[in-house]
């Protein structure tokens, strides 16, 4: 008899939107000036992805957690985090999108990208969490695939990018 792999559940995110779990789930989403940090535990396969729009916002006292914003998308990760008995530092992450695709009325470049890819950066530092790679900037779209069971990241360009990546593992 032999035996057939499951098949991995598959979770869209659309902007602004969260994921944290374990198992066979991949994480999808599509990516222009916003950006998404995947998170990894090695050890025990669970993790996550956030996909914002912003870097942050003045958030009303008492309000939910919105992730359109960079930093309120890494507090639901530090939740998540806590919830699940780790820590920060055990966690790998990677970083992706950023483009540059948006005018200001004059035509000229606005910097969204530019400052949701430094968010980013900045937060993960702060946290002590290992940036594996990255793939940001450019002009393209990007679709982003996680496997949260391997830590795995693939993309795809469904228009071309002239983005670069980068890796810390050579």
């Amino acid at each position: 008899m032999t035996s057939v792999a499951p098949e991995p559940h598959t979770v869209f995110l659309n902007p602004g939107e969260f994921y944290f779990g374990s198992g066979m789930t991949r994480i999808s989403t599509l990516l222009g000036s916003c950006v998404s940090i995947t998170l990894w535990h090695p050890r025990r396969k669970i993790g996550g992805m956030c996909h914002y729009m912003l870097t942050e916002r003045n958030r009303p006292a008492g309000a939910p957690l919105d992730g359109r914003f960079g930093s309120e998308a890494f507090e639901m990760f530090l939740q998540q985090v806590e919830a699940a008995g780790t820590h920060p530092g055990e966690y790998q992450a990677k970083l992706f999108g950023g483009a540059n695709m948006l005018s200001g009325p004059g035509g000229e470049k606005m910097d969204i990208g530019p400052r949701n890819i430094e968010l980013g950066r900045k937060m993960l530092a702060a946290r002590h969490i290992a940036l594996m790679a990255e793939h940001v900037g450019g002009s393209g779209r990007r679709k982003l695939h996680f496997d949260i069971w391997s830590g795995d990241v693939w993309l795809a360009f469904p228009q071309g990018s002239d983005a670069s990546i980068r890796s810390s593992n050579g």
